[in-house]
Order: C-alpha cells, then sequence, then structure tokens
C-alpha cells in the first residue's frame, strides 16, 4: 500500500500554473522552480488525489476528468483563500485592497474615482474589472471580487443585494440631427449595445407614452458590446442611442453628439452585490458614499434625488 501525500497548498497552486500555461517549462520559470520538481508537485498531488490529473504525449499534457474538476476546485480554493486573508483588514478606512467589479457604464466614472482615492491614500491597492452582470455575479460567488456593482438584481442563495445609486439616462442623436418626434427617430435608426434596448424602450416609455410601442419598430444599425464605443457610432450619423450618464460624460465624442432634452427622466438603477453572510470592510463603504455624495451634487445639486426602489 504506497502511502499519500499530505495536503500541500503549493501542490495546487502548482497545478493551476501548470493548467493555465500549459508547459511544464513556463510554469518552472513562473515559479522559479525546476522543470523536475513541477513534475515531482503534480506527481504528489496525484497520490494525494488517488487520481490521474493530465494525460502526458511528450511535452503535451491534457487534463483528466479528474484534472478538470481539480483544476475547477484549485480556482475556487485559492479564491477562498484570498477572500479570506482580504476579509481580516476590514476596519481601516484608508488602507487595504479593494476589488470592485462594475459595468462599464458607472465604471467609467467610479474607477478614476477609486484611482483620486488612491493617491490620496497610498495603503491602498485597487482590483477593478469592467465586466457585464453575469461575470460579475459569478467572479463575487467565486470570490475573486468582494464586491460588484450592477443594473439587475438576481435571486441567488449565495449572494445580497442592496440599492445603491441612480444615473439618468440621456437618449443621444448625431450633433446635427434636428428631429425631436419618435418617427424622426425612428427614421434615424438605433445603436444597440448590451444594456440599449432595455434603456431605450424604458426612455422613450416614459417620454413617447401614446406613440410608443416596442423597440422591434426601429430599424437596427448595429450592436457593440462595449458601450462606451457606441457613441462613435452615433457621432458618425449611424443611428441614435441610450446611455447613462457617465458614459456621455466621459466620452471623447461629446462634440460630435448631443442628448435630447426630454420632459420625463428615467434613469439606471445601480445595485451592490456582496457575498451573503460577510460584512463589507468599511473602507468599501467609505468609496461608495462618497463617490455617490460627489455624483448627487454633481446632478442634483441641492435638488433631491429620485427615489430608488428595488
Amino acid at each position: 500500500m504506497v502511502a499519500r501525500s499530505m495536503f500541500n497548498a503549493q501542490y495546487f497552486r502548482t497545478f493551476i500554473t501548470l493548467v493555465e500555461t500549459g508547459s511544464f517549462t513556463h510554469t518552472a520559470r513562473r515559479l522559479e522552480m525546476t522543470q523536475p520538481g513541477v513534475s515531482q508537485h503534480i506527481r504528489k498531488l496525484e497520490n494525494y488525489l488517488d487520481k490521474s490529473l493530465i494525460n502526458r504525449y511528450g511535452r503535451r499534457f491534457t487534463l483528466t476528468e479528474a484534472g478538470r474538476r481539480a483544476y475547477d476546485y484549485s480556482v475556487r480554493l485559492f479564491a477562498e483563500h484570498e477572500h479570506f486573508r482580504h476579509s481580516l483588514d476590514d476596519e481601516s478606512l484608508d488602507s487595504g485592497d479593494c476589488r470592485v467589479a462594475s459595468p462599464g457604464s458607472i465604471g467609467l466614472l467610479f474607477y478614476p474615482f477609486i484611482l483620486g482615492y488612491q493617491q490620496m491614500h497610498p495603503g491602498l491597492t485597487v482590483s477593478y474589472s469592467f465586466a457585464f452582470n453575469d461575470e460579475i455575479i459569478q467572479d463575487v460567488v467565486a470570490g475573486r471580487y468582494d464586491l460588484g456593482i450592477v443594473t439587475e438584481v438576481f435571486k441567488h442563495p449565495d449572494l445580497k443585494f442592496e440599492p445603491w445609486h441612480q444615473e439618468p439616462l440621456c437618449l443621444v442623436v448625431p450633433a446635427d440631427f434636428t428631429g425631436t418626434s419618435l418617427q424622426e427617430l425612428m427614421a434615424l435608426g438605433f445603436m444597440n449595445y448590451s444594456d440599449g434596448i432595455n434603456y431605450a424602450g424604458q426612455l422613450l416609455r416614459a417620454n413617447f407614452a401614446g406613440e410608443f410601442r416596442s423597440m422591434s419598430h426601429f430599424p437596427r444599425q448595429g450592436h457593440t458590446n462595449e458601450v462606451a464605443m457606441v457613441l462613435d457610432a452615433v457621432a458618425r450619423g449611424l443611428g441614435f442611442t441610450v446611455v447613462s450618464r457617465p458614459v456621455l460624460e466621459t466620452s471623447p465624442w461629446q462634440r460630435q453628439v448631443k442628448a435630447l432634452t426630454l420632459p420625463h427622466q428615467a434613469y439606471e438603477s445601480l445595485y451592490i452585490v456582496t457575498q451573503a453572510g460577510t460584512e463589507t470592510p468599511k473602507r468599501y463603504m467609505q468609496l461608495l458614499d462618497d463617490f455617490r455624495e460627489e455624483r448627487r451634487n454633481t446632478l442634483y445639486g441641492l435638488v433631491e434625488e429620485p427615489g430608488f426602489d428595488i
């Protein structure tokens, strides 16, 4: 009977690196090991798990089914370890790691705000991801980010959602567009992105209640998965779109487009998502509160901010 190896986190780290690099040579170089040392770690991990993790073909290899499952577990293991390590330092307002994910719409303003905050507080470090809602959810569940900002609330047993902030939606047209009616917008056509259809329908329904039926009646002039780039198409006269105010404020095409003045406002609602049962470190709450206060002063001045229903 062969004695199994003891649990060793470094073996799992070596295995993760091997899978991600696809090479024993690159793994050895990245981890500052020898190639025989890498092979020894993999053998000991296989011995510990009592399963073959890779099929070797000379210098190449493929993962076995056990190997794929071991890799997924290893990633979760280290993500949970990082989440635990970061969670121990939750009292300081101006030091520690900040791991945040958000859509590009709000991130275009929030990430530069965090960087400015970091300049004032050198003890802070920032890892920021621009992602779609479903990716943010996955990253928060896996512990890769402590906090996410999303535009929708999802039912998930491991997550907690809280309303945070709202940004006005803007109907953006080419700078030389002179129309104001729904028919003229329909003739111009619509430039879409990930949230475009939803936001356009929301804003047009609020302002053309007697005429607007569905965005399906609008010609689609194109689509991009990057919200920051959709105004490039609008600036070229290819159509109109509806984006949140930060996208327009940060766009390099501000002079080539304009936001139509409308009688009724609609908003992009933003929610904070964290792991259920965890307490958000105070440095995050400080950042969120300070940014929200700055945006409230910019957008509304002394006017009361609109209500927020969840």
